[in-house]
């Protein structure tokens, strides 16, 4: 019934839908598109590029923006305002809970950019407003002189998607109005977490079984697959190319051959994102991760970044390459420090996959909670070092409501993160993978191992764990060379020797996948910023750490 664009030859007229955060408006677009295109979630700053959808309703192409932050700078916010520009049609929606504020502010943040537009207004969450509602929409129309729907934006059916395109045809010129209709706002059920003292920690404690659940479940599926894909794919993958040219072979199936140690990657990553990502989207759709953000903010801006800076963060243990991008719903202030976080503490599922199958090769699966615990104190000292306190970004507006979650809108989400981590980091990841070969084949790896090893004598570890943190550089999971020899070598580490070389190849730097997506995104120079201060803080506290475990004799 639809499709992502039209195929006409001449332009279609485009209707963008514009609001402030968490106004439902991407919920309004999964609605109208029937589940086509878009992402949407319940929570701030979630929607990080515009999407669009031809519609054969309204023979129109329908444009889902990034939330709008009344005085913020983020990329998303200039994204959304920019958009409007090419804009046909401009449908304002804010929620029917909050309309004068909200609306309110969305025109005074538009201004002039809705003028010569054509203009109707979507009033969402009608099933959770007042009964005034209605009346006030009907004020409304009569003062702006353009079309105002209440909807229910979640559970829109055949005669309020009827209607709502109806409004789309009839929008016209906004007249302006010098005071808006004043109906009563409801406030959100409060929970744990709205509290002053316990509601940090109970969010914290769900952010943590957010996480360790799905890595738990990820590690356990990927632990029982990987037999059968070693007996059934990558040793006939290797006897078939056996025969060809040494380069050739070495990038297909050689230690870091595209076949070989892209697929064990794919093997130990794909679980990690897609749990994570069915974990996420189940609590964005409650609108438990909104009020997560809310109950952390405050110490989150303690080490620089904000409140809504946390779903990159937490993006990021499923794939950094996906919250690099996510990062765009930061304040122009706070992304560098996010990304900093993201890039130095935020375990991605290659990092996570390596690190459990190492720890539980050495003999120590239990040294994985320690060593997550350390990431996120050192990360979060790391952050805080280097870029300060976030003073200057925008306080978070009202909680979500808390909703009951519907299987499709969360599969609709967990299909954006599938895509990006397949069109987007896997590519980048074999391309990697690819180079990691060549330098192998060309003997630069070996050059750069016998740099590497005098400095492992520094921090007492041998120097047969150069290459795990060479690798590292490359990509995370490059840790897996130290499984070699069916895993002698780490067993042959006491705990402290396994824990410290781990968390050298960890935090050394971000990947080189990893610092692309930076550079692409913020430029060459923040990147090169980035990894020059990861090294400095991951070899002091490296060499910290050393000597806490040689004093306890670890």
């Amino acid at each position: 019934m639809l499709s992502s664009s039209s195929s006409a030859a001449e332009p279609v007229p485009s209707v963008v839908l514009a609001g402030l955060e968490s106004t439902g408006k991407s919920a309004l677009f999964r609605s109208l598109t029937g589940f086509a295109a878009g992402t949407e979630a319940n929570f701030r700053g979630s929607t990080v590029s515009c999407r669009r959808c031809f519609l054969p309703d309204c023979d129109c192409d329908i444009v889902d923006t990034p939330g709008i932050r009344v005085r913020d700078d983020s990329a998303t916010t200039v994204q959304a305002l920019d958009a409007l520009g090419d804009a046909d049609t401009v449908v304002l929606v804010a929620r029917g809970t909050h309309l004068k504020r909200e609306l309110g502010s969305l025109l005074e943040s538009l201004g002039t950019r809705l003028e010569n537009k054509r203009v109707a207004v979507v009033l969402t969450f009608g099933d959770r407003a007042t009964a005034g509602l209605d009346s006030a929409a009907r004020e409304l129309e009569a003062d702006f002189g353009v079309p105002v729907v209440p909807v229910d934006a979640r559970r829109l059916d055949d005669a309020g998607r009827r209607q709502l395109f109806a409004a789309i045809q009839a929008a016209d010129r906004l007249r302006s109005v010098e005071d808006l209709p004043d109906v009563e706002e409801v406030r959100a059920q409060p929970l744990l977490f709205d509290r002053p003292l316990i509601g940090p920690l109970a969010a914290l404690a769900h952010v943590v079984l957010s996480f360790a659940v799905p890595v738990w479940l990820a590690y356990r599926a990927a632990e029982y697959v990987q037999p059968g894909v070693e007996a059934w794919l990558i040793e006939p993958a290797r006897s078939l190319f056996a025969a060809l040219p040494e380069l050739p072979a070495a990038i297909l199936i050689g230690p870091y051959g595209l076949l070989t140690l892209g697929w064990y990657s794919f093997l130990w990553a794909f679980p990690v994102v897609l749990l994570i990502a069915i974990v996420t989207a189940f609590s964005e759709e409650t609108g438990l991760h909104d009020r997560t953000t809310r109950a952390l903010d405050p110490w989150l801006r303690r080490i620089g970044l904000a409140g809504r800076d946390l779903v990159p963060v937490l993006t990021g243990f499923g794939c950094n390459v996906v919250a690099v991008v996510q990062s765009r719903s930061c304040s122009r202030c706070t992304r560098s420090a996010c990304v900093s976080l993201v890039a130095f503490g935020s375990a991605c599922s290659y990092q996570i996959g390596a690190t459990l199958s190492i720890f539980g090769a050495a003999g120590h699966p239990w040294l994985f909670a320690p060593y997550l615990f350390t990431l996120f104190v050192v990360g979060a000292l790391h952050t805080r070092i280097w870029h300060g306190a976030a003073t200057d970004t925008e306080a978070l507006g009202d909680p979500a409501f808390l909703q009951r979650p519907r299987a499709a809108a969360v599969w609709w989400r967990v299909r954006t993160v599938l895509r990006q981590f397949l069109l987007q980091a896997m590519p980048i990841f074999l391309v990697i993978c690819a180079a990691a070969a060549l330098l192998e084949y060309l003997g630069a790896t070996q050059a750069l191992v016998g740099v590497a090893a005098p400095a492992m004598g520094l921090i007492g570890l041998p120097a047969e764990v150069a290459p795990g943190v060479i690798f590292s550089i490359l990509r995370k999971d490059g840790l897996l060379t130290l499984h070699q020899d069916g895993g002698a070598l780490v067993q042959s580490l006491n705990a402290g020797e396994v824990f410290l070389t781990v968390y050298l190849a960890s935090t050394l730097t971000a990947c080189l996948v990893t610092l692309w997506a930076v550079r692409r995104e913020l430029g060459a120079r923040p990147a090169l910023a980035v990894a020059g201060r990861q090294a400095i803080t991951s070899l002091a506290t490296t060499a910290l750490i050393a000597i806490v475990l040689s004093s306890v004799h670890f």
